[in-house]
């Protein structure tokens, strides 16, 4: 799908269809989260290596080097919802539309992402969830991020190509406010409780989202089952539903509900 969309966007000409076009594949593109997320819990394939593998290629899209993400990502599944201790809390969250709209903006992320990452590459590796044993591994593969993306500029720039513009910054820039929209689906509004079937919530959205996300649509039931691979959580869901207390049907009336509560407030 992303190569047919790579080629589309390649013979559109300069229109007004081209930008729309860019959000779609950059949509498409910024939910290669979805396979570094199973790939990093090393449930996507067999073989450690090729769950190695995927998570390096598809982290570089995303400036989201794996051996940090999983360290963060199992503090998460350790501390969901625990304010002291969940990084995914360490920013709190939107309690503004302004605050609201810079989120799904997706410019925090990337911001964070190139200060974090330039930060490991240094060395000063801090997070308390970070083993001393695992900090300098993650610093080298900061280092080989930074590398790559250095190299691959600057051979583009010799060419005189604007391809990494054209195929990875523009199209992730528009895509990320897709996946800020869908991760605050996840645990936005939860109660702030141990149990993961209270804390997590599931959004059973519709088949096309279930499958370019690979099944994590079945929130609540990947954070009971972390060790599930995201193929078996349709058949969890249809054993755990009725003791899954957060449920919505879609991701946009998951967001609706967020925002119109700040509103009212």
């Amino acid at each position: 799908v992303l190569i047919g969309l790579a080629a589309l966007i390649t013979v559109l000409p300069i229109s007004p269809w081209l930008v729309p076009a860019l959000a779609v594949y950059g949509t498409l593109l910024i939910f290669l989260f979805a396979p570094l997320h199973e790939s990093i819990h090393r449930t996507a394939f067999r073989a450690r290596w090729l769950n190695d593998s995927v998570a390096l290629l598809a982290g570089a899209v995303l400036l989201l080097p794996p051996r940090y993400f999983r360290e963060f990502h199992f503090a998460h599944h350790r501390h969901t919802q625990d304010a002291a201790l969940d990084p995914e809390l360490a920013a709190a969250k939107p309690s503004s539309i302004g605050a609201y709209l810079s989120l799904i903006s997706g410019l925090p992320y990337w911001r964070e992402r190139f200060v974090t990452t330039i930060r490991h590459a240094f060395g000063r590796v801090e997070e308390t969830f970070i083993t001393p044993r695992k900090r300098r591994a993650v610093a080298r593969e900061a280092r080989l991020y930074l590398l790559f993306y250095a190299v691959a500029i600057a051979a583009s720039v010799a060419a005189g190509s604007c391809a990494i513009a054209f195929y990875w910054l523009a199209p992730v820039l528009l895509g990320q406010p897709a996946l800020r929209l869908f991760l605050l689906a996840e645990h936005g509004s939860c109660p702030r409780v141990v149990e993961m079937l209270k804390n997590s919530r599931t959004t059973r959205s519709n088949a096309f989202v279930r499958w370019f996300a690979w099944d994590m649509p079945f929130h609540a039931e990947h954070h009971a089952y972390p060790g599930l691979p995201f193929h078996a959580l349709p058949a969890a869901h249809s054993h755990l539903a009725a003791a899954i207390e957060t449920q919505a049907g879609s991701y946009l009336a998951v967001n609706w509900r967020y925002v119109r509560g700040m509103v009212e407030v």
